[in-house]
């Protein structure tokens, strides 16, 4: 994995992963086994980052992958090719899912294309650093939970009476909903309210046999990170890690495929925590 990121910035949120150097790792040449055969995903940011990690992972295991993102059209239609390069399909929606009337629509149009749906990844995410709280606006604030949990609440609400027993729900949180993260209090702010939902829901799902768990990211090489910070930031971004570096997409997504799969049949409303080393108690 490569441990060296030069300074870098881009000038809009989410990001470009196109736009990034060095490209995240998002695939390996390992073979899947079949553990998510014939089941159908949402992910929500799967244009890029751990989003199309996961979606890559997702069709190597067998599964039928809908991608969506905001604007980033070229991110997602590469995401969507290599998720046809393992044979499986891949249906791209840009929407706004901080509105519930965008996560209805895809979850309308999954149901559509699909007919039904096993998996929903509840991923995408926004952030805006400053160490002045004086400096959250109320739009900001708003915009930033909107994005960040709202989002997951409107599409579960509308997700749910489709899926059946055995199907899975996973929440992208953070090490920061843990530790706090001074730069990031909003952000962080949605990340908790995520641990405490992703909780919550396993407990009021649990008699449909939907499990639901999330899984807490410590540093990845996103496009989030330099559409974040200065470039000069970002080029020591993950050094504080037991391992010297950020994590690579393609190493935060078996925590999905894992969830995703049977073989996490007994596990709901845990977190999973690859973070790098970091000791979170919670």
């Amino acid at each position: 994995m490569p441990e060296s990121i030069p300074a870098q910035e881009q000038e809009r949120q989410p990001g470009l992963e196109s736009e990034m150097n060095p490209r995240p790792i998002y695939d390996t040449d390992d073979a899947g086994c079949g553990r998510l055969t014939g089941m159908v995903a949402i992910i929500t940011g799967g244009d890029s980052g751990i989003g199309r990690a996961v979606a890559v992972s997702f069709a190597k295991e067998g599964a039928d992958v809908v991608i969506s993102y905001l604007d980033e059209d070229q991110d997602a239609q590469e995401t969507a090719e290599m998720v046809k390069k393992y044979g499986k399909e891949a249906m791209t929606i840009a929407s706004d899912i901080s509105t519930e009337e965008s996560c209805k629509m895809l979850v309308d149009r999954t149901i559509e294309k699909f007919g039904k749906i096993d998996i929903v990844v509840n991923n995408a995410a926004v952030q805006y650093p400053t160490t002045n709280i004086q400096e959250i606006s109320a739009e900001q604030l708003e915009h930033t939970f909107k994005v960040n949990i709202f989002s997951q609440f409107y599409l579960v609400k509308h997700a749910i009476p489709h899926m059946k027993a055995g199907s899975s729900i996973i929440n992208s949180a953070s090490v920061n909903a843990y530790r706090g993260n001074g730069m990031l209090m909003d952000y962080s702010s949605t990340k908790g309210a995520i641990v405490a939902f992703t909780r919550s829901l396993a407990q009021a799902v649990a008699e449909k046999g939907i499990r639901v768990n999330g899984v807490a990211p410590g540093p990845v090489w996103t496009p989030l990170i330099p559409a974040s910070f200065p470039a000069d930031q970002v080029e020591s971004f993950g050094k504080d890690t037991l391992l010297g570096r950020p994590a690579q997409p393609v190493e935060i997504a078996p925590c999905y495929v894992f969830l995703a799969s049977k073989e996490a049949s007994f596990i709901t409303g845990q977190v999973l925590h690859p973070n790098g080393g970091s000791i979170v108690n919670a």
